[in-house]
């Protein structure tokens, strides 16, 4: 089994928080275990693709063209079979992937094919774990996959990179692949027809860019609800809305679950006893709606773990015992549970979005903040607080909806009708990357008011949980005043909530 240090078990599946660190140098080794097993399956294929021992099968990819030309012959040099699979294939366009995303991709695709199943060679294997305690990350543009036959396009840059054609990047430079493999000790790939198709055909762009959309949006739903715990005991609200048997009765495992890490969070308020009976739908449903997020954010997390567990590459070969082997051509490759998961990220983003848009909203507006200056300006038209967060948060959330809309069910058919069906996966998981960094930002945007809050009025929260985060707001954001650019603070209040260390 592919392994890293400190983190896997020898026979257990990647994680996410693995796959965050690709981006960095990281030691992966692939043990005795592993290369026995890849070595097997290489024979395996080698047996059936020159007949050793019985009549030569048709294998896909290795003696035949691609997609829809599969009905005719490929080239016959295994070297030059690389290339029909590559060559065509360098038609992506766009800015270049991030290189969290390209890096833990191939990881997952180093562990895909570490399973034995793909024909691949040890070499190959042993070669791409190299490459990760180096800085070198392929230059792969964002767009050309429609996440069918895997994320075809851009694992085709990375593995041209990793032959040395096309661009990478190293230490955050880009330059050409060739110069970058020479300044970090590594030697161009060498493949043939196999090799090239199992490096392309699975969906680890699509898988890694979910795992790691997936985290953010963890981690800001996390923010979000500690954030509306300081909300309510700076406004002095009464935390009955989060009553256990009330949210019991909801009959949502989700909602009780955030509930009673409200209450836990809420512990020792003491209530003003000057709020409305009923507070409103952002105060008051909180519960209900980040634990509906809750539910779906768990839905996606069953999608992630078997993605990153999973082998995705066509054909798949099962060597057997005693000559029962069998290569299977199927469908491993296809990216829908991803993309319905992506979907639905991008629909919890949205809704948690607009949920810190209007806490914040309900926090800056005099009618509704219990008598705090409008904007929380210390000198309201002398200064002006957070007018212009509160107009950034307006924006974020506009651009989170507009992207929202789900990618798959928009099924285009494509290849010859060869790929009549497509899930879209890799836009989805994309567009949900790239949602969940704005989410963090609204975040960030409503812990910026919330620290001001107390700075102009708002009383110290009576709960030590609430008061442990607002101390750490304090120490990491000076207050507004007078006025100046915000930007900056609201993305530390970010990487404090979603990535820092904190109460």
């Amino acid at each position: 089994m592919l392994t890293t240090t400190d983190t896997v078990s020898p026979t257990g599946p990647l994680d996410s928080a693995v796959l965050r660190r690709a981006a960095a140098p990281l030691t992966v080794t692939v043990d005795d275990e592993a290369r026995a097993r890849i070595d097997r399956g290489r024979s395996f294929f080698r047996a059936l693709r020159h007949g050793d021992g019985g009549e030569e099968r048709r294998i896909y990819g290795a003696d035949t063209g691609f997609g829809a030309l599969v009905g005719y012959a490929g080239r016959g040099d295994e070297a030059d079979q690389c290339d029909n699979t590559l060559a065509h294939l360098g038609a992506g366009q766009g800015p270049d992937l991030p290189h969290e995303i390209v890096r833990g991709a191939l990881l997952l695709r180093t562990r895909s094919l570490a399973q034995g199943f793909s024909g691949v060679s040890a070499e190959v294997v042993e070669r791409l774990a190299a490459m990760f305690a180096t800085t070198f990350s392929p230059a792969v543009p964002r767009y050309g996959s429609v996440g069918a036959s895997g994320d075809l396009i851009p694992l085709a840059y990375a593995t041209q990179a990793l032959r040395g054609r096309g661009h990478a990047y190293v230490d955050g430079r880009r330059m050409p692949a060739a110069e970058a493999l020479a300044a970090t000790g590594l030697r161009p790939l060498a493949l043939d027809g196999r090799d090239a198709l199992a490096l392309v055909n699975g969906t680890s762009v699509t898988t890694a860019a979910l795992a790691l959309a997936r985290d953010a949006v963890r981690a800001a739903h996390r923010a979000l609800t500690d954030l509306t715990c300081l909300l309510a005991d700076l406004l002095g609200c009464d935390p009955g809305f989060l009553d256990e048997d009330l949210l019991r009765a909801y009959g949502h495992a989700g909602a009780v679950d955030v509930g009673a890490r409200m209450r836990h969070t809420l512990s020792g308020v003491t209530p003003s006893g000057t709020r409305p009976l009923q507070e409103p739908y952002s105060i008051r449903c909180a519960p209900q709606l980040l634990g509906a997020a809750e539910d779906a954010l768990r839905y996606a997390d069953g999608v992630v773990t078997a993605d990153l567990g999973g082998v995705s590459d066509n054909p798949l070969f099962f060597p057997g015992d005693a000559g029962a082997g069998k290569v299977v051509h199927g469908g491993n490759f296809f990216g829908q549970p991803a993309a319905f998961a992506a979907d639905l990220l991008a629909s919890v983003t949205a809704q948690l979005g607009n949920l810190a848009e209007r806490q914040l909203d309900l926090l800056v507006d005099p009618a509704r903040n219990g008598g705090l200056p409008p904007m929380l300006a210390t000198a309201p038209g002398l200064q002006h607080g957070l007018q212009g967060v509160q107009l950034a948060t307006t924006a974020f959330v506009a651009e989170i909806r507009r992207a929202a809309a789900p990618a798959g069910m928009q099924s285009l058919p494509t290849n010859l009708h060869n790929q009549d069906v497509v899930p879209f996966g890799t836009q989805a998981a994309l567009r949900s990357y790239d949602m969940a960094e704005l989410l963090g930002l609204l975040c960030g945007s409503l812990a910026l008011g919330l620290r001001q809050a107390v700075h102009v009025g708002a009383r110290r929260p009576t709960a030590s949980r609430c008061g442990e985060l607002l101390d750490a707001l304090v120490a990491a954001i000076p207050p507004v005043e007078p006025d100046r650019p915000l930007d900056a603070d609201v993305r530390a209040a970010t990487r404090l909530l979603v990535t820092g260390d904190r109460p």
